[in-house]
This record gives C-alpha cells, sequence and structure tokens, in this order.
C-alpha cells in the first residue's frame, strides 16, 4: 500500500469518531487502532516550604519559570507514521542528507521502517537542511518532528 493513502486512512481515523479501520488491498493488509490512552498534561508542580526554626525568618519562595526553546524557523517535516528512523537505505551506506544539505521537494531524506517495510520520507517543500531532530535507529511516534528544512 502506498505511503500517501496510508497517511490519508491515518488521517481519517484522527479526525473521525472511527475507532479501528482495516483495509485489505491485494496482499496487503492494513490495520488502524486509535488510541484511547488519554492525552498527557503537563501539571507544574510547586515544592513546598520546609518548616523553619522559630529563630530564623522564613524566605519567600522562588520558582523558577519553565524555559520553553525556541520555535525551529523554517518548515518542519513530520513523521507520518510509527516506526524506527534511519538516515540511510543501509547501515554501511551514506546519510540521505546531513545538516546543510539542499533538498528539493521529493528528494528523500529519510527511511522509517514500519512493520517490516521500509518507508521512504520524501522532502515536500525545497529548502536547506537546518536540523536534523531525530538519531539513527531512534523509534519515532506519528506527527513527531524529524527535520527542519528552511
Amino acid at each position: 500500500m502506498d505511503l500517501r493513502k496510508l497517511k490519508t486512512l491515518i488521517d481519517l481515523v484522527a479526525e473521525s469518531d472511527i475507532a479501528e479501520l482495516e483495509v485489505t488491498e491485494g496482499e496487503s493488509k492494513v490495520r488502524i487502532v486509535k488510541s484511547s490512552a488519554p492525552q498527557h498534561q503537563m501539571v507544574m508542580m510547586q515544592p513546598q516550604a520546609m518548616p523553619q526554626h522559630a529563630s530564623a525568618p522564613a524566605a519567600p519562595a522562588v520558582v523558577a519559570a519553565p524555559v520553553m526553546p525556541p520555535e525551529p524557523e523554517g518548515h518542519v517535516v513530520k513523521s507520518p507514521m510509527v516506526g524506527t528512523f534511519y538516515r540511510s537505505a543501509s547501515p554501511g551506506s551514506p546519510a540521505f542528507v546531513e545538516i546543510g544539505s539542499s533538498v528539493k521537494e521529493g528528494d528523500t531524506l529519510c527511511i522509517i521502517e514500519a512493520m517490516k517495510l521500509l518507508n521512504e520520507i520524501d522532502a515536500d517543500v525545497a529548502g536547506v537542511v537546518k536540523q536534523i531532530l531525530v538519531e539513527n535507529g531512534q523509534p519515532v511516534e506519528f506527527g513527531q518532528p524529524l527535520f527542519i528544512v528552511a
């Protein structure tokens, strides 16, 4: 099954009330199940002040604001599926792109292995690779940022 069809099916399940979808095309069979796990929420905990001795004056507690990383400048190429990220076609071959590489729309950026299938991830914009956000061999999630192209 073609990667574009797979992405369309994943989007269909994500945007609808469908909990599960199974499609058979020839000898290929794809089953997409929407996760019922609740979304993670960020909860900030404020440390409680330790009891002070009666002779020492109480100091006000200072809580530092969380430091947000700067937003990347450029187009973010995201993972269209869950799988394992690979920068090259095989362990001995050179990476498809490096930081600073010029890419055209349609150039292969990486491979994501999912269910023993190797899926080439292509650039959807032309530009220069500014950042590679995933390490080789690292598992990736659907929608996870992979590259910054500007």
